[in-house]
């Protein structure tokens, strides 16, 4: 997938060149972007916690829960930071759409044939956050209670920051769905997210009240892995 960047991935960035492009008049990064990154950083912290969990008497019960949170939120973090440039990537392939000549009839029809793709395109990369979201939205609720409550307040963000990524990113599906011009699609794509976010706003609530409660939870088996 190429990325709108000249010069790598937005993960080569430092953290002061995101900021400061995501605020300049530069296209891109926008909000699908952002809020990927947004949701690489909750994995990174789901990683956090289940690394300061590990390997202690206290926890070891759930020693393989934590392995895979581990693992997971490494593989996560990596993953919404691909997504970050699929994004920018998709935006222009819509921008470039856009700037195609509509002078005759049949330059018309290319342009609308063209846009269609390419809003089609800039839907399918964030609805590919908002299911990673869900991903880690389950990791930080499996972690709840079966960490270390040293760090529940950053487990407490993950999950945060997960559900608000889902929601910028479905954001970004919902202003695109109008472009593609294909009612079924934007029907089946509509009642996907809305299952979606609602499963992940379930998820950040348990992982929020199991914290607040600081009461430990029961061992649960770690998912397979792979």
């Amino acid at each position: 997938m190429p990325t709108a960047l000249e010069n790598g991935r937005f993960g080569d960035l430092t953290l002061d060149e995101f900021i400061a492009r995501l605020g300049s008049a530069e296209p891109v990064p926008g909000g699908g972007s952002a809020s990927a990154v947004a949701a690489a950083l909750g994995a990174s912290l789901v990683r956090m916690v289940a690394s300061l969990s590990i390997g202690r008497p206290k926890f070891a019960e759930h020693e393989d829960l934590l392995g895979w949170a581990i693992e997971s939120g490494q593989d996560l973090a990596g993953r919404f930071l691909d997504i970050a440039d699929d994004d920018a990537a998709a935006y222009g392939e819509f921008a470039a759409a856009l700037k195609l000549p509509k002078t005759t009839d049949a330059e018309a029809a290319d342009r609308r044939s063209a846009l269609r793709s390419a809003a089609r395109h800039a839907s399918e990369v964030p609805l590919t956050c908002v299911e990673a979201c869900l991903e880690l939205a389950r990791v930080a609720e499996a972690l709840a209670g079966r960490s270390n409550p040293n760090a529940s307040s950053d487990l407490n963000v993950a999950a945060l920051l997960a559900e608000a990524a889902a929601k910028g990113a479905a954001a970004n599906v919902f202003v695109n769905l109008p472009s593609v011009a294909d009612p079924p699609f934007e029907a089946d794509i509509t009642d996907k997210l809305t299952g979606l976010l609602s499963e992940i706003e379930d998820l950040a609530m348990q992982t929020r009240e199991t914290v607040g409660s600081g009461e430990p939870a029961e061992p649960r088996p770690a998912p397979q892995r792979g």
